[in-house]
């Protein structure tokens, strides 16, 4: 079982990680695959990886909601017509068709309700704690998972492993077995966060790496090479292999595994913003499960004849896409903007602190013009990675 784990832990994050923060470094790819049987169930999968995502994501909704005493209408998962449902304590259950969403019906949620069960009546901070629970119970699935991946794969320290052919890096002094404390000054405390940093490096400008040698703290300055084969700046060093040790550093590198989720999508959403990605490195839905597609074609051949090894890399895999998608749509939803979560906590701050409620119309009017402008770049972004799909 120990060299099962090995062999999958040493590919876990060969997947480029920009992917996690629906960020593509180029066209998406099915390496050949083609479209079969194996990619249906592959894409099923996929969906089955949002619609657990979302679901956890809602029942924080849910639950925090019940807490408050909020009556609750309808607890869906999916959207669009309905498959099934059924009614307990005067809520609704019900699944739906279109597994891309979902969603917790409050009373009250989008109007004025004289009851004290609804939404509106509530306590500013009661409804804050309602909406935040979504992305905290994202946060608290990424955790958790974060404690079985590392504890079963352990964690990648930031270790120079070895050098590339006129590595920039080594000429620049960096030894083997150095630990690499900062990238131009950014804490690094896994070697992921190495790659994101050089993978966003598209200028080829100076890097100043800290590395930690025998106790001693030495710094060095470098040009990154441009490489002919991936058209990107490289520093020329290797490395990424994990260890795992005692149940304290599982926990620890839990929330390392956290802070660097966090720290990637600061990161993507600041390069959109800058102008250094532009909206072609978009992905969506779409895009991401056609994303765990390859990643599940990908642990299949890495795991040759062997099936056991198979089943075990494609489990460890989906454990690893839950991880990166539900981190990303904690940070995603506490975004100050209309119609996610963090838009509605926004409101709610703003009215905690001058005491003064905005109407629930009023309200309901700007999330809705939010969410109206959320579908028509989901819309674009959908399209464009069709299109990549069709194209490749």
């Amino acid at each position: 079982m120990n060299l099962i784990y090995s062999s999958f832990c040493n590919r876990l994050f060969s997947v480029d990680t920009l992917y996690a923060t629906f960020i593509s470094a180029g066209t998406l790819s099915n390496n050949g695959h083609g479209f079969n049987f194996s990619t249906i169930i592959n894409v099923c999968i996929g969906l089955l990886v949002f619609g657990f995502i979302i679901f956890f994501h809602e029942l924080g909704h849910f639950l925090l909601a019940k807490k408050n005493g909020i009556e609750v209408i309808e607890f869906a998962i999916g959207m669009g017509p309905l498959l099934f449902s059924f009614d307990k304590n005067g809520t609704k259950y019900s699944l739906r068709l279109i597994p891309m969403g979902g969603f917790c019906m409050m009373l009250g949620e989008d109007e004025d309700v004289d009851d004290e069960h609804s939404f509106s009546r509530k306590t500013v901070w009661q409804r804050l704690a309602v909406v935040l629970a979504g992305p905290v119970f994202n946060f608290i699935l990424a955790f958790i998972l974060s404690l079985v991946l590392i504890g079963l794969c352990g964690y990648d320290k930031p270790v120079v492993e070895d050098f590339a052919d006129g590595s920039p890096a080594k000429e620049a002094g960096v030894m083997k077995g150095d630990v690499i404390t900062r990238y131009n000054g950014s804490r690094i405390y896994n070697y992921r966060e190495v790659l994101i940093y050089s993978q966003l490096n598209q200028n080829g400008s100076d890097i100043t790496l800290e590395v930690n040698r025998n106790g001693e703290t030495i710094d060095f300055t470098f040009t990154p090479v441009m490489s002919e084969e991936t058209g990107s700046y490289l520093m020329g060093i290797r490395g990424g292999s994990r260890e795992r040790k005692n149940a304290w550093n599982v926990i620890k590198y839990s929330g390392l595994e956290m802070r660097y989720q966090v720290k990637t999508v600061y990161l993507s959403l600041k390069y959109l913003i800058t102008g250094k990605l532009g909206i072609e490195n978009v992905s969506g839905p779409v895009g991401i499960v056609s994303m765990i597609n390859d990643t599940i074609n990908e642990a299949k051949e890495s795991a040759g004849e062997d099936k056991s090894l198979a089943v075990i890399n494609v489990i460890l895999n989906m454990i690893n896409f839950c991880i990166l998608i539900s981190a990303n749509l904690g940070v995603m939803n506490l975004l100050p903007i209309p119609a996610l979560d963090g838009g509605r906590a926004f409101l709610y701050i703003i009215e905690g602190i001058f005491r003064k409620k905005l109407s629930t119309q009023k309200e309901a009017f700007i999330n809705t013009v939010g969410f109206m402008l959320l579908i028509g770049l989901m819309i674009v972004v959908m399209f464009q990675d069709i299109f990549k799909l069709v194209i490749k």
